[in-house]
């Protein structure tokens, strides 16, 4: 079974850093595009970061320049490097990713979407 195991949330004072981690475990065939959302109370879950299989990534206005997207393909590990961080960043963030499931399984060769757990990151003084 796969699953989206995430880390490296919690609370950190303004202009401090963060590095989130997701890792995909269990058994699968292949790992497509990930990214990384946040969703505070009474919000919808809304998108922060994308990478590609490939390595190419695209970010929303709010966190250019601040947060970094990463990928080890070898740890089958996505990553969310947040500095700088503002008190408006503080959320649950999910990792997102499409992965295929060994076809033996499923008896397809097909993506689907994972999601991790959430960890919270709050930015206060």
């Amino acid at each position: 079974q796969v699953q989206l195991v995430e880390s490296g949330g919690g609370l950190v004072q303004p202009v401090g850093s963060l590095r989130l981690s997701c890792t995909a475990s269990g058994t699968f065939f292949n790992i497509n595009d990930g990214a990384w959302y946040r969703q505070t109370p009474g919000k919808e879950r809304d998108l922060v970061a994308q990478i590609t299989s490939g390595g190419s990534t695209k970010y929303v206005d709010s966190v250019k320049g601040h947060c970094t997207i990463s990928r080890d393909n070898a740890k089958n590990t996505a990553y969310l490097q947040m500095n700088s961080l503002k008190p408006e960043d503080t959320a649950v963030y999910y990792c997102y990713q499409e992965i295929m499931p060994c076809p033996e399984t499923t008896g397809v060769y097909k993506f689907y979407d994972y999601w991790g757990q959430g960890t919270q990151v709050t930015v206060s003084s």
